[in-house]
């Protein structure tokens, strides 16, 4: 990755971060779920909306508050991206939770693009072990 892309991260409106970031999330889940000895495509996207689904997202977050578990910096970019404008939303969830999840999103889209890949590591990590231990509430 250039300088010029790690500074250009700052720049970034919060809908932006947040799709590098649903795609940093989402490897780190198939990954889990792989190793984990998932391998039928059916079983693997039903078990990947475990982690990945907006409601499981923002349901991180509130564990991610309650747990403390961030830093400052990584609270400013989980507002930047949830105060984002964004025209498009998830079927089958509220807006405020849509929004949540692109906040969280955000997250994982500036630990990527500022090169922070062991602390990217750490929260993938945490948020898999926080589904993983059921703490997020049913979404059925």
């Amino acid at each position: 990755m250039s300088e010029q892309t790690q500074q250009d991260y700052q720049q970034l409106n919060g809908v932006a971060l947040a799709y590098m970031g649903d795609a940093a999330y989402e490897v780190f889940i198939r990954r889990h779920l792989i190793e984990t000895g998932f391998t039928k495509p059916t079983k693997l996207h039903h078990k990947a909306t475990m982690y990945v689904s907006a409601k499981a997202q923002a349901g991180l977050i509130a564990l991610m508050e309650e747990d403390d578990f961030w830093t400052e910096e990584e609270e400013y970019y989980f507002k930047r991206g949830r105060n984002a404008k964004s025209y498009t939303h998830a079927k089958n969830t509220s807006v405020m939770t849509y929004r949540i999840s692109t906040g969280f999103e955000a997250i994982f889209g500036y630990l990527t693009l500022s090169n922070q890949q062991d602390r990217l590591a750490e929260m993938a990590q945490w948020c898999i072990e926080q589904v993983e231990a059921g703490r997020l509430p049913n979404e059925k």
